[in-house]
This record gives structure tokens, C-alpha cells and sequence, in this order.
């Protein structure tokens, strides 16, 4: 392996590094303290401004931070990390029919549940009191089922996205 190589895979050393990885993971961690800001007893409007600045400002800003800290090889070894593992944890190509149609049964319990509670939040019993735990819930589920639907699922919802991609549909016997 050449010098280069073992280089590009061994993690940068250094101070920079761990403050510029410190920033990079507190950037993306920033949107998970908004329930604290909402239970503050400090005013609607500042709770708005905070909680929009942690969803949307705080990430893009430590990133960027974390970036000039970084320097381009560290950002590219730890983009090059990331990916990595997402590219592991993504779901396998074809999955069995029965698994398929699971997978469409569990997504369309969401769809069901998502417009119960928009529409007749009141008919769900207990769902006024624990409103945050059966949404969390509800957001855990949808993810499973994308991954249970498994990964040419994701080449469809990709196709969605896509002007040039046609539907091939078998015919039925």
C-alpha cells in the first residue's frame, strides 16, 4: 500500500482535529435541544428564535466552523467515515414479496395514523397526553419501514426525483 493510501485511511492527529470533529458533532447535535428550549419558561418568541436557530442555523454554522478548524483533509476523512457507514447500515437491494408487504402495511399505517392525528387528534385515546411519545414512535416506525422495505424501495422514492426515470411495471399473468 502506498504512502498516500495509509495515510488518507488513518485518522488526522492533532488538536485540530479533535476541536474540529468537537464542532462538527455539536453542530449536528444542536436540533436534539429543542424540547428543552419549548419547556423554558422564557417567551414564545424567543423560543421560536432559538429553537429555528438550532434546527437550521446551528448545524450549517458549526459545520462550516468546524470546516476552517478541520482544513480540508480532516473534513474529507471524516465525510469519508460518515459515508462509509452509512453506505453499511443502508438496506439490502431486493427483499421476499411477504416482506414487501409488510413493508407497504407498516407504511400505510403511518400514512393512516399521520392523517388520524391531524385531522381527529381527540379519537385516539391517550393521544393528547402523550402527544410527543406516539410521534417519536410514529417517526421510529416510518424509518424501519423504509429500511424493512429494503433498497430498491429507495430506488423508487428516488425515481420520484428523477424527470427522466419511467416506471417499469411487469405485466401480471
Amino acid at each position: 500500500m502506498s504512502a498516500i493510501k495509509e495515510k488518507e485511511q488513518r485518522a488526522p492527529e492533532g488538536w485540530r482535529f479533535r476541536i474540529g470533529l468537537a464542532f462538527f458533532v455539536t453542530g449536528w447535535v444542536c436540533p436534539l435541544f429543542i424540547p428543552l428550549v419549548t419547556y423554558a419558561s422564557i417567551s414564545t418568541q424567543t423560543k421560536t428564535l432559538l429553537s429555528g436557530f438550532l434546527l437550521i442555523g446551528a448545524p450549517e454554522i458549526f459545520t462550516l466552523v468546524s470546516i476552517f478548524i478541520l482544513g480540508k483533509s480532516g473534513f474529507e476523512f471524516i465525510k469519508k467515515k460518515l459515508f462509509t457507514l452509512l453506505r453499511r447500515t443502508a438496506p439490502s437491494g431486493q427483499v421476499s414479496r411477504t416482506r414487501y408487504r409488510a413493508g407497504l402495511f407498516m407504511l400505510l399505517l403511518h400514512v393512516v395514523y399521520a392523517n388520524f392525528i391531524f385531522y381527529a387528534p381527540d379519537m385516539i385515546p391517550g393521544y393528547l397526553e402523550n402527544r410527543l411519545t406516539m410521534n417519536l414512535l410514529a417517526d421510529f416506525l416510518f424509518l424501519i419501514t423504509l429500511f424493512v422495505l429494503g433498497g430498491d424501495f429507495w430506488d423508487k422514492l428516488r425515481a420520484l426525483t428523477l424527470y427522466d426515470a419511467r416506471a417499469n411495471i411487469p405485466e401480471s399473468a
